[in-house]
């Protein structure tokens, strides 16, 4: 199922890996910064997710217009995105445009103008961001949950930061943020589609190898967990909840189990909670589960929404799904069909070369190498019922579980 995957360290300690898949006509390609919201000061919050913004806005080279031209008037797509442990910029393109596609990325990671103008202008883009972001409480009480639960750690700060946060920032701020975190040992280029790895690392080599730089990533401890009951009030139709405990590290090869607990208990339109609150009762639109890992800590999350008058049934009906997991063995038909369903997620998402740019990607940043994909279909299918349930009671216990609430109360 693999293909072959090439990785080549350049001289400034840039990587570049890349997954030759002569079959398309494309290629997918991601330049990615080892530094999100994780590494970022109580004062710098928010500042990597700005930083994301800015890297748009223009160049010595190229005006905010030319960089959009540049990739998406030659039949392209151009984004990023900001995580608390990495941000990245990305391009899908044709495959005879890899040479572009790098030097319109380079150009943006290096060269960015960061002007008092610009940088003014975004600080706006983002507060409206924010504002929007609060007035979705569907989306807004992830962040909250984070918060309850995690307090002053990184981990627990919204990746967009805040408005006074954000309204600080000058341009200054931003250069010297990249200076430090924006390095060659730290950086990974990612590429998978119709291409030559030789030409691939001679084009990087040529665009980002005056890259230099490195860092120590921090060796923090694990957040301390806070548990009980936290209700926000807002004016709202629903009542958004989110209810969860810790969860393994990336690290940890329990992840597997955890992830297969995730999609039977909440991962689908099969999954127990799913069936049990909506498909049964009808009490819900949005019910399930989602796990978030890290490298010293994760989070295993329920969410929600159900109406103010069913919210207490609805988290009853929850903890009785979680007592049945904790209890009871997981049959093993069931276990089958949430292991099918999870290689099927892995196997269809390497269908598209974003997706195997980003799990190399992925792979590389985490683990320093490249795991095939027939390795992880292995750790999979030796999960076991006794280890889903050891998950579950280790994680999923009561009295260590926290929910956070928004809603009319």
């Amino acid at each position: 199922m693999s293909n072959q995957v090439r990785k080549f360290t350049l001289a400034n300690g840039l990587r570049v890996v890349c997954e030759p898949v002569d079959y398309v006509q494309s290629v997918a390609i991601g330049i990615w910064c080892q530094t999100g919201s994780r590494l970022e000061t109580p004062t710098e919050a928010g500042i990597s997710h700005l930083i994301e913004h800015m890297l748009f806005k223009g160049t010595g080279k190229r005006t905010a217009k030319e960089i959009a031209e540049s990739i998406e008037g030659r039949g392209g797509h151009l984004n990023a995105f900001t995580d608390r442990e990495q941000t990245c910029y990305y391009a899908r393109v044709l495959s005879d445009d890899l040479h572009n596609a790098v030097d319109v990325l380079s150009d943006m990671y290096l060269n960015s103008l960061m002007t008092q103008k610009d940088v003014e202008l975004e600080k706006g883009v983002v507060q409206e961001e924010i504002r929007k972001y609060e007035d979705s409480p569907e989306e807004h009480v992830h962040d909250l949950h984070a918060r309850h639960r995690w307090g002053d750690h990184p981990l627990g700060r919204p990746i967009i930061g805040s408005h006074e946060s954000v309204g600080s920032f000058r341009p200054d701020d931003l250069r010297d943020y990249m200076k430090r975190r924006y390095v060659a040992a730290k950086t990974v280029v990612a590429a998978a589609g119709n291409l030559d790895p030789d030409q691939l690392k001679s084009v990087c080599e040529q665009e980002l190898g005056g890259l230099e730089g490195d860092f120590n990533l921090p060796n923090a401890s694990p957040p301390t967990a806070a548990t009980g009951d936290e209700r926000i009030s807002k004016d709202a139709e629903q009542v958004h909840f989110c209810i969860g405990g810790d969860s393994v590290t990336i690290y940890d090869d329990r992840r597997y189990a955890s992830g297969l607990l995730d999609a039977m208990l909440g991962g689908s339109m099969s999954s127990r909670l799913f069936q049990e609150i909506r498909e049964k009762r009808g009490l819900a639109y949005a019910i399930g589960t989602y796990q978030t890992l890290y490298r010293e800590a994760g989070a295993f999350t329920i969410y929600g929404g159900t109406s103010p008058a069913t919210y207490e049934q609805v988290l009853g009906l929850v903890h009785e799904e979680i007592k049945k997991v904790r209890e009871a063995p997981v049959p093993g038909p069931e276990l089958e069909r949430a292991k099918r369903m999870a290689i099927g997620g892995i196997v269809m998402a390497l269908e598209g070369m974003s997706g195997r740019m980003r799990r190399i990607a992925s792979n590389e940043i985490t683990h320093g190498r490249h795991i095939p994909v027939e390795q992880t279909i292995e750790s999979l299918n030796a999960v076991t019922p006794g280890q889903v349930q050891d998950i579950a009671n280790e994680f999923l216990d009561p009295e260590k579980l926290a929910t956070t609430a928004i809603g009319p109360f």
